[in-house]
Parts: C-alpha cells; sequence; structure tokens
C-alpha cells in the first residue's frame, strides 16, 4: 500500500515546513509517505474563488492515480478519532493505495469532491490549507503509534 498526500501550493511558513519534515522521519520506520506539492494557481491572476477551485481541480486530476482511494480534506467532512483513523488506517494496509487530497487557499472544487472515496474533516473550525499538512502527518503518525501499541499522547 502507498500512501500520497497531493497538496495544492508550496508550504511557505519554515515552522510548518519543520514540523511536516520531522514527523515524515517519525514516520519512516512505519511506512513511506510520498508528499506532492502540486502548483497553485496564482490568485493576482484569476480574481474568481471559483475560477481558482477549478483550475487547480485540474491539476490535481493530472496527479491523480487510476486505483487509488482518494480521501479529500475538508471542513465539511467526516469527524473521526486518532483511534478510529487507525483502526481504519489498519484495515487498509496491504490492501488500498491512499491519496489524502488537500485543497489550495480556497478549498477543493466540487468535482474534486465528487470523486472522493472519503470526504475527512479535522474540525469544525477551519484551518490554513498549509497547517492541515502538518495535522494530517501528525495524525498518520499517531494512527501508527496506535496500530503499533507504541506510547504516544491518545
Amino acid at each position: 500500500m502507498s500512501i500520497r498526500i497531493l497538496c495544492v501550493g508550496k508550504t511557505k511558513q519554515e515552522h510548518i515546513t519543520q514540523g511536516i519534515q520531522e514527523y515524515l522521519k517519525r514516520l519512516q520506520p512505519f511506512h513511506s509517505i510520498q508528499v506532492l506539492e502540486l502548483p497553485d494557481v496564482s490568485l493576482h491572476k484569476v480574481a474568481n474563488p471559483e475560477e481558482v477551485k477549478m483550475r487547480e481541480a485540474e491539476i490535481i486530476r493530472k496527479a491523480m492515480k487510476q486505483g487509488e482511494f482518494n480521501i479529500i480534506l475538508d471542513e465539511r467532512g467526516e469527524q473521526i478519532t486518532s483511534v478510529d483513523l487507525s483502526k481504519w488506517l489498519a484495515q487498509q494496509l496491504g490492501f488500498k493505495d491512499l491519496c489524502f487530497i488537500i485543497g489550495g487557499v480556497y478549498g477543493l472544487h466540487d468535482s474534486i469532491r465528487r470523486v472522493a472515496d472519503l470526504v475527512l474533516g479535522f474540525s469544525k473550525m477551519t484551518f490554513t490549507h498549509q497547517m492541515i499538512r502538518l495535522m494530517l502527518v501528525e495524525q498518520l503518525y499517531r494512527a501508527f503509534m496506535i496500530m503499533k501499541n507504541k506510547p504516544y499522547h491518545y
């Protein structure tokens, strides 16, 4: 099973980049996770948020792979506990390639939502698309720690 994370735009804040790298390093003994930063659409060139999302959806679709189980992160998605994420991930191991998709500054276009196999929400609160990247890799690390019965705060 492969795990990929597709993100629109580069992570520009150094503290977030460092946090992501730290959790990816911690994840190495358990599973390799590929993070792909896809180009975003310049907000200076396209002022309409819906058009930005539509153009970014085209970029995302080109990066998606046939047969992957697509999980999009969206504030309106299903909220589960860390333990439930760990159980779900354990069930997927060896069966499905997973692709987590994080939209850009305006979120994801409905065309991407329609092809999602799962819409996952981390909170009813809104977080930046860059912060959610860090939160995702931390939760993946936590899920593997739970799965392996290793101590971590949960």
